[in-house]
């Protein structure tokens, strides 16, 4: 199979043949017809995740496509279903998954991390039965491919997390894939939106996507703007980029008993943000961590993107080839992140 591959982290990022996958006892092979880029896939590339521990490496953990080829002890799937997948895969057997929350699995695997991901032609899921969702006939390839991560993980984060409720404010720190979808989200919940970024376009596709206000991140006044917005602070934050100005700025955006939910990966490499441990006490704050979303989740969220009250298609930015992927990931970190950008490795 042709793949996107690298052999060190921070080093050349090429497409070559790569043996196909077998499928895993229990697990499938999945011909893939579109994954998503993603910040994640940076952040692997970069040496940032401890779990990619053997070269060479294959990146992507967001996709869709159809089964090719099923293992054994696989119950519900058979080749030629259209499926798509949490980037986290729990084991199927644990006590968190069997109350479907493989997202906290101890024993998770994780396309793109654990093992080879989807920037190829195949990839490899375990755990089949608990992890794959099925793709309903009136959802393209490219809207499942995003729902793995970005999407779905702000879907969590603003309704299982935060739980928010039409009339409440949100602050969405962050205007790139994570932050355009739960803006989208919150927006479809009847909440007032507030979203910051530091690029005028992305800030543009966040008012696409439902924000009822926009500002630039680009000075110190961003946390009084929002308090002025909002009437001394919004109910809910969420820091969807993972930095200590952003972390900072979500937690000063919010009012008294707020909820902060931090999704952004804070990578240990630069180091953990000083949390204003101060403003948490004083003013009742609560730290909400947001880790994917289980496939035991995703009926509710398939059903609204199936009916179109949720449009993740409208965040699609760009869809490219295998060489694209591979020449866009060391880039990732600093491009403009106005939408999402999905690879088809048919093309």
């Amino acid at each position: 199979m042709r793949a996107v591959v690298y052999d060190a982290f921070g080093g050349p990022v090429t497409v070559r043949e790569l043996p196909d996958p077998v499928a895993p006892d229990g697990g499938v092979v999945v011909r893939v017809h579109a994954t998503g880029l993603c910040l994640s896939d940076w952040h692997g590339w970069a040496g940032h995740d401890g779990d990619i521990t053997t070269f060479p490496h294959v990146p992507g953990h967001e996709l869709a496509g159809t089964v090719a080829a099923v293992g054994a002890g696989v119950e519900r799937w058979r080749v030629g279903d259209r499926v798509t997948t949490p980037f986290v895969c729990g084991c199927g057997r644990c006590a968190w998954c069997r109350a479907g929350d493989a997202q906290v699995c101890p024993d998770q695997t994780q396309p793109g991390f654990t093992h080879h991901g989807s920037w190829a032609e195949l990839v490899a899921l375990h755990a089949a039965d608990t992890n794959l969702v099925a793709v309903p006939d009136d959802v393209t390839d490219t809207t499942a491919a995003g729902l793995g991560c970005r999407f779905a993980t702000a879907f969590r984060a603003v309704t299982h997390r935060a739980r928010v409720r039409a009339g409440e404010q949100v602050t969405v720190v962050g205007a790139g894939g994570v932050g355009l979808s739960a803006v989208m989200v919150a927006a479809a919940r009847g909440a007032r939106v507030i979203a910051v970024d530091r690029d005028p376009a992305a800030l543009e596709a966040a008012r696409r996507a439902g924000a009822d206000h926009t500002l630039l991140a680009d000075g110190g006044e961003v946390v009084a703007e929002i308090h002025e917005l909002s009437d001394g602070g919004t109910h809910v934050a969420l820091d969807a980029v993972g930095s200590p100005e952003t972390c900072a700025t979500a937690i000063g955006a919010l009012r008294r008993r707020g909820r902060h939910v931090q999704v952004g990966l804070l990578p240990a490499v630069e180091g953990h943000p000083p949390v204003p441990m101060d403003r948490v006490i004083a003013l009742e704050l609560d730290l909400l961590g947001s880790h994917g979303m289980p496939a035991a989740d995703y009926p509710a969220m398939m059903a609204l993107v199936a009916d179109g009250t949720l449009r993740p298609q409208d965040l699609l930015d760009d869809v490219v080839d295998l060489d694209t992927a591979a020449r866009l990931l060391p880039d990732l970190r600093t491009t403009s992140r106005a939408g999402m950008t999905v690879c088809d490795p048919r093309r």
